[in-house]
């Protein structure tokens, strides 16, 4: 079973939300997406600065089994991403929600947050996916 973390909040396209001490948000996809993918082998990071529309493709990660797009979860500008990823993909893989984020998004306004999942709505989710 997948790890999911209840500090978390997440999106039906199995990215994970973690809201940071300064508002900003941190985003990854979740263990289930990347155990789902398979080994990564490359991530395509957006650009620090880039604005994004809630639901908007922002980045990409590819497997050796297919190449997935990674959508924001809220409105607003990509204020970070993280580098390391562009080396070490795999980080994804080994620690999806620590050092396998993947963006830093400074919402356009904090309470568009209201469509994200919690971790028992998002396990349920995964459940009723499976059927």
């Amino acid at each position: 079973m997948s790890q999911i973390p209840s500090d978390l909040k997440y999106t039906k396209t199995h990215e994970w939300v973690r809201t940071l001490s300064d508002g900003a948000i941190e985003v990854g996809i979740t263990d289930h997406a990347q155990e789902a993918l398979g080994d990564l082998v490359f991530v395509e990071l957006p650009e620090a600065g880039r604005k994004v529309g809630a639901g908007e493709p922002y980045a990409v990660v590819e497997s050796v089994k297919a190449a997935s797009d990674i959508y924001s979860p809220v409105a607003g500008e990509v204020s970070a991403v993280n580098a390391a990823l562009s080396k070490t993909p795999e980080l994804i893989n080994q620690d999806p929600y620590g050092a396998g984020w993947i963006a830093r998004l400074k919402a356009s306004d904090p309470a568009l947050r209201t469509g994200l999942l919690s971790a028992q709505e998002y396990e349920q989710h995964l459940a009723a996916e499976d059927h």
